[in-house]
């Protein structure tokens, strides 16, 4: 049984015509979405940009400035982040990381089918 013998007709007429609108005619025509990346490649990808993101992240909180010996002492400031005046490298890590993980993050998220 196809649709044409069960469909239910109202005794009103349509109110637009189908296809009245250019847009809709051009809508109808169109071919159907397809990905640029298939489908099954996303988990892939969403676990290498996850990765590195985790990877840009240790870096960024582990990194110590290499000691000159005049330098070497055992007091803990000596140990910390480097401090610059602009710090240049620490927000092309933290930015790189950022962007990293949010497309990860899409990426985890539409392999598992919540597409947003």
């Amino acid at each position: 049984m196809d649709y044409d013998a069960v469909k239910v007709t109202s005794p009103l007429p349509p109110r637009h015509p189908p296809h009245s609108n250019p847009f809709q005619a051009l809508h109808a025509s169109l071919p159907p979405f397809a990905p640029l990346l298939p489908v099954a490649f996303l988990p892939f990808l969403a676990f290498f940009l996850l990765a590195a993101t985790f990877t840009l992240a240790f870096y960024f909180s582990t990194y110590v400035s290499p000691l000159t010996p005049s330098l070497i002492s055992l007091t803990l400031s000596h140990f910390s982040l480097p401090k610059a005046s602009i710090p240049l490298r620490e927000s092309l890590v933290a930015t790189t990381a950022s962007i990293l993980g949010g497309f990860g993050v899409v990426a985890l998220f539409c392999s598992v089918g919540v597409y947003v």
